[in-house]
């Protein structure tokens, strides 16, 4: 018996000491010095690629220590058609762990070769690489979201360097006499998620990237109709979901994919005529969801019209290709025609029916393919497909507005990305029905990027028959995004309830925390197993996986540690004396299970809390 006792007080401090290490201090580890930063020079870059009549020229500029920005300009005399131009540079692989980009995949220790597209409608064009200790190693960034760039950074065996390069023009583009990109390059020693905000706070404060404003509401939890209804949308039951939603805090509904046509096969083939088919008195309902003290969003598939909708015929020539699985043309933004439908769309749906906002989908489609003539010429007014679509997304904007002002308008998941905050206020996490792991892993990246975007999580769902505990992760993942919720709650069992009003109530309390404080996502290579919030009085930590939380900063009043983990144990590394403070424990339907006044001193202090539970330490 001596000998297991042994045994578990040994294992505990070898999980205590473990976890430290993987804390962003450690009372116990010495800090190691780290080594020098990776220095890139202008003469490390190397152009590459048939430039023509193009002549080039980099210039560098160091706008702060750490920070440079390496310019690309091209100019010909005459207009014409660029090949693909390739930057490449590398640098050494020191002290570099795991790396972040915008894509979804979760896997961010496997830099042997890292890849990323993006595009105004798609992704963002930005590489982090990151030390064991979550400290920025090299961030590097283009100032171009408009047009296709493809980023690539591979691990070279032979000298152990990364050798990176950054292809442009790689798809259709009209003729040009002049280019401009910079380089954004960021290799100061500090938390990577500052430098990630630093590039994204940088494509802000660019010409024609500055963010759209974000209403408040956008910043509620929501109830969606994609999971728990699909396309089989029935009114009344919608109404009803809407009105318990209110009864446990949800304040706006979005009715997704259905309302639009009688099809339930999930295609797109009688899509395109925007005639509420499945709901014909849609003022009505509307009304309804208002009367319910709830706003109202639609979703529509922006660049869509199917083979089978009476509006085929009358775009017939302005297609940019043809979706075959899904029965679906794409529209040519370049028509200003086309433009002006899309737009009228959703003036007639705003006014008529007294929308809140809209969810818009398929963006990405928007794109030129191998067929499209890239001239602005016959009906065209733009040869560019990337500048025609920027200009449809930027008069929706500003047109919808004109009409309410505090419109909102949703995208997902990967159609995000520096120009896309322009065009919209709430991201929405990609498609992941009841993965609670992978809907942490997206909005924590969206967060990352989107500053003060609205990010919202995937709809979280479940099953009626699963523990009421396990349930509770699907929203404790992403306590730190805008919660949606897409489950039928006329279904769920009672404690399931009564679990998710605790939750969204307590996260619409500390919502100014969750949403505004300071973001610290540790561990990214680990999907983030400790993400923290905190405020000059307020700090928040969500825990995933059995790590120490060590608090090293100025103890604020109140500390919330929320239990989203198998155990019950919560160890928390002091490293300062707190003094008298009052302690709550919390189970996953707020119920309280234990309540005292303890003195905590510096060092490890272990706590039992519930699973999916919470433990809230406030000043006496």
């Amino acid at each position: 018996m001596k000998n297991v006792f042994r045994l578990i007080v040994v294992s505990f401090l070898f999980l205590t000491l473990i976890g430290c290490q993987n804390n962003e201090h450690s009372s116990y580890f010495k800090e190691i010095e780290p080594p020098p930063a990776i220095q890139i020079a202008q003469g490390d870059f190397k152009i590459e690629g048939e430039l023509g009549s193009f002549e080039y020229q980099l210039s560098t500029e160091n706008i702060e220590q750490g920070v440079k920005i390496i310019t690309l300009g091209l100019i010909s005399p005459t207009e014409e058609t660029l090949s693909t131009v390739s930057i490449e540079w590398s640098f050494p692989s020191v002290n570099v762990y795991s790396f972040w980009n915008s894509t979804i995949n979760p896997d961010k220790v496997t830099y042997y070769r890292n890849y990323v597209t993006s595009r105004a409608s798609s992704q963002a064009p930005i590489i982090c690489f990151i030390n064991n200790g979550d400290q920025n190693r090299l961030t590097f960034a283009l100032s171009d979201a408009l047009n296709k760039v493809e980023i690539s950074t591979w691990l070279r065996e032979e000298d152990a360097k990364f050798y990176c390069r950054t292809t442009l023009f790689n798809e259709k583009m009209p003729p040009i006499k002049k280019y401009t990109v910079q380089i954004r390059i960021d290799s100061r020693n500090i938390p990577y998620y500052k430098a990630i905000s630093g590039v994204s706070n940088w494509w802000a404060s660019l010409d024609n990237y500055h963010p759209s404003q974000v209403p408040d509401m956008a910043r509620m939890p929501m109830y969606s109709t994609w999971y728990s209804f699909h396309q089989n949308l029935v009114v009344d039951e919608v109404i009803n979901e809407c009105k318990l939603g209110k009864k446990i805090g949800l304040e706006a509904v979005i009715v997704d994919d259905g309302w639009q046509t009688l099809d339930n096969k999930r295609g797109y083939r009688y899509t395109g005529d925007w005639k509420p088919d499945r709901i014909p008195d849609m003022k009505t309902f509307v009304d309804s969801i208002h009367s319910a003290g709830m706003g109202f969003l639609l979703w529509y598939s922006l660049p869509f019209i199917g083979e089978e909708s009476g509006n085929f015929e009358k775009f017939k020539g302005k297609y940019l290709t043809y979706w075959e699985s899904q029965g679906t043309w794409i529209l040519d933004p370049r028509y200003p025609e086309v433009r002006e439908h899309i737009i009228n769309t959703y003036e007639t749906a705003l006014t008529d029916w007294n929308l809140d906002g809209f969810k818009l989908d398929f963006l990405g489609w928007f794109t030129a393919f191998d067929d499209t003539e890239m001239t602005a010429h016959d009906g065209r007014d733009y040869a560019s497909v990337n500048i025609a679509a920027d200009r449809l997304m930027t008069d929706i904007m500003s047109r919808l507005r004109a009409i309410k002002p505090d419109i909102m308008i949703e995208f997902r998941q990967p159609y995000i990305g520096p120009l896309m905050r322009k065009y919209g206020n709430m991201f929405r996490a990609a498609d992941c029905p009841n993965m609670e792991v992978v809907n942490r892993c997206r909005t924590t990246d969206l967060r990352l990027l989107s500053g003060n975007t609205a990010v919202h999580s995937d709809m979280f769902v479940w099953h009626k028959d699963d523990i009421v505990e396990s349930a509770a992760l699907q929203i404790l993942n992403i306590l730190f995004s805008v919660p949606q919720l897409s489950v039928k709650l006329d279904s769920i069992p009672e404690e399931h309830f009564r679990m998710v009003k605790f939750w969204i109530n307590y996260w619409k309390e500390n919502r100014e925390v969750l949403l505004d404080g300071e973001f610290i996502p540790l561990k990214p290579s680990e999907l983030y197993p400790v993400i923290k919030a905190k405020t000059d009085t307020k700090l928040i930590v969500g825990l995933y996986s059995d790590h120490v939380v060590t608090i090293d900063y100025s103890i604020p009043i109140e500390i919330d540690i929320i239990n989203a983990k198998q155990s019950e144990v919560v160890i928390i590394d002091l490293l300062n004396d707190l003094g008298k403070r009052h302690v709550m424990v919390f189970d996953c339907t707020g119920n309280i299970v234990e309540e005292k006044t303890i003195t905590l001193k510096k060092g490890v202090q272990k706590f039992m809390v519930p699973r999916s539970g919470l433990i809230s330490i406030s000043a006496q």
